[in-house]
């Protein structure tokens, strides 16, 4: 221990007297090679080699409330207080199929826990993509991406990005995986879709910059945003949860798509970058992940791209990345390519000893290990974690961050801009006689608050419509029944869940619903369909008489299709995106407002 203290002084002694200080990017960060912070400094000197291969690790934690003799409390201690681990990420907890999200005090009071066993403060990161609300519960509910370019609000972007980096402090967050800047071009993306700005280079890079500038907007707030998936997982049609995701595109073409919001988002600051674990022949001629590819890492994001910051790997879990290599020789790879930080490797412990055991032998250098500890601990100073500082958060303050009026305001007002009438052969919506419409909603089953906030707000204005709520567990039986009960029925309009999902490998509609809504469509009587998520999803039913579309399943956006069907807000939302034989980008029927809200609503 006393040698490898002596070697970091000696090293960084060099690093702060012999080499020349490095500008700082526009955001402060400095390369490797040039100024080091002394409180760095001082966090590098108590430092084992294994302690700073720790370091690079981010390992997964259920924001719940635990006992401390609880098996996953004993878990998340051993990653902070025995390995040392650099950073942690709250995820959702999946219960029999079911996402439960954190609830904020938990979560931060677990927080607060962590950090107190943690002898270097620690990274805490959090896939808040639409917002706190995508991991946490009782936060504000964002729309997903799409939503925002569909409704032209750039403005709601920055909003949202200032707002998400207010709650996110409040509780403990202090790193965003957001936001994503894949161009979603290709309709079958099973995993992009809406939660891409749309197809649009120069309108995804303005709302990835727009974002950034909102998140870095208050120094009291500050939290650290990442562009993901580079190089661009737009257009691919494989969930790189479930295998190697593949972008075959030319280079040119990768050069003026693909990579322009990701060139936007260095431009205004973006503190990481987020790779995928996808193929891209263009730029790596091997079968390989982007994760892993030097080509790619070192050779196009630092070296065309002139990347400074943090380059951190998709989950390291995901079968993209673990279908190719064991645990060990993924943490090896991805070092050697130029990632800096190891998200989720299955097991800390292998991704340590290999990274450990690769720089002993000599496949990877202890240089290549500084680099990126200097990269994480001056991350954590930048984030005001130094010294103690902002290292806990004060859990009283939490009720007036989170959920705030004006927040909440703003995220409906997305939502209700949003709405999108692609086609309405028959004059429709808004709708004439609310009260012989029968309204069937299908949700996605697993998500258990799908339908709530549609029925409520319907019932708010036609107490008496027919409503059913369906779900893709349910028997022909309960099928034939529903659709026995829309024969006395003016029309029909079918709200359709439809998300993007880890491992579920399409954004298509489950079970019997197809077989449901086609039959629907062939009767007599006019079907709306509404997507509430997956825009393509007119493409496998081009009949029904009237599509319209609010890119997300939110209860904002439940709101939104509500408002919008009884004509109390405009419709004028405009695709970000094509939907091939339907419909162009930028299309969308605009309806003014018809009819005033009811009184308290």
């Amino acid at each position: 221990m006393i040698l490898r203290q002596t070697a970091v002084a000696a090293a960084l002694c060099a690093m702060l007297a012999g080499a020349p200080a490095e500008k700082p990017n526009k955001k402060g960060a400095a390369k490797p090679g040039g100024q080091v912070n002394p409180i760095v400094h001082t966090w590098m000197r108590s430092m084992s080699l294994r302690d700073e291969v720790a370091q690079l690790i981010v390992m997964p934690i259920y924001g719940e409330a635990m006992h401390t003799r609880s098996a996953n409390y004993r878990k998340y201690q051993h990653f902070v207080r025995d390995l040392h681990v650099g950073g942690v990420i709250v995820t959702g907890h999946v219960t029999n199929g079911t996402v439960r999200n954190a609830e904020p005090y938990a979560m931060a009071a677990l927080l607060n826990r962590m950090q107190k066993l943690s002898r270097v403060p620690l990274l805490v990161a959090a896939d808040f993509e639409r917002g706190a609300s995508m991991r946490v519960n009782s936060t504000t509910n964002w729309p997903y991406n799409m939503a925002f370019t569909a409704g032209k609000d750039l403005a709601g972007a920055t909003f949202e990005g200032a707002e998400t980096a207010r709650e996110a402090r409040s509780m403990g967050v202090n790193w965003v995986f957001a936001p994503v800047a894949d161009v979603n071009n290709n309709p079958d993306n099973p995993i992009i879709n809406i939660r891409s700005y749309g197809e649009n280079p120069v309108e995804v890079s303005n709302y990835v910059q727009a974002y950034i500038a909102g998140a870095h907007s208050d120094a009291r707030n500050i939290v650290m945003v990442t562009a993901k998936h580079f190089p661009g997982h737009g257009d691919t049609a494989q969930d790189s949860h479930m295998g190697l995701a593949r972008l075959e595109a030319d280079r040119k073409r990768i050069e003026t798509v693909e990579l322009e919001p990701f060139r936007a988002g260095i431009a205004a600051g973006v503190d990481a970058i987020m790779t995928a674990h996808m193929a891209v022949p263009a730029f790596e001629p091997e079968n390989v992940p982007a994760t892993v590819s030097s080509k790619i890492l070192t050779g196009l994001l630092r070296g065309q791209l002139a990347f400074h910051g943090i380059i951190v790997t998709d989950a390291m879990d995901m079968q993209g990345l673990a279908s190719l290599y064991n645990t060990g020789e993924s943490a090896v790879r991805a070092l050697e390519a130029g990632s800096d930080v190891l998200l989720m490797p299955r097991k800390a412990e292998d991704a340590i000893n290999a990274v450990l055991a690769a720089v002993e032998s000599g496949r990877l250098s202890r240089q290549r290990i500084d680099d990126s500890v200097v990269r994480v601990l001056s991350a954590k100073v930048k984030l005001g974690l130094g010294q103690g500082q902002r290292k806990l958060v004060n859990l009283e303050g939490i009720g007036d961050t989170v959920g705030s009026p004006e927040a909440d305001d703003r995220a409906q007002m997305v939502a209700d801009r949003a709405v999108t009438l692609v086609k309405d052969q028959k004059d429709q919506l808004p709708l004439r006689h609310p009260e012989s419409t029968c309204l069937i909603a299908m949700t996605e089953g697993r998500r258990g608050q799908q339908g709530n906030r549609l029925v409520e707000e319907v019932r708010k204005r036609a107490p008496k419509m027919p409503v059913t709520v369906l779900d893709p567990g349910m028997s022909k039986a309960d099928f034939d029944d529903a659709a026995q009960k829309t024969a006395d029925c003016s029309q029909i309009v079918v709200a359709a869940y439809v998300t993007v999902s880890a491992y579920r490998g399409n954004v298509a509609m489950a079970g019997e619903y197809p077989d449901f809504l086609n039959g629907l469509i062939a009767g007599k009587i006019p079907v709306t369909l509404a997507a509430l998520g997956n825009p393509y999803l007119v493409r496998s039913f081009s009949n029904a008489t009237a599509y319209m579309t609010t890119y997300s399943p939110t209860p904002t956006s439940e709101a939104a299709l509500v408002k919008a069907l009884f004509g109390e807000i405009a419709i004028t939302g405009h695709l970000p995106v094509t939907i091939p034989g339907v419909a162009k980008y930028g299309d969308g029927l605009q309806i003014p407002v018809t009819r005033a809200a009811p009184k308290g609503l």
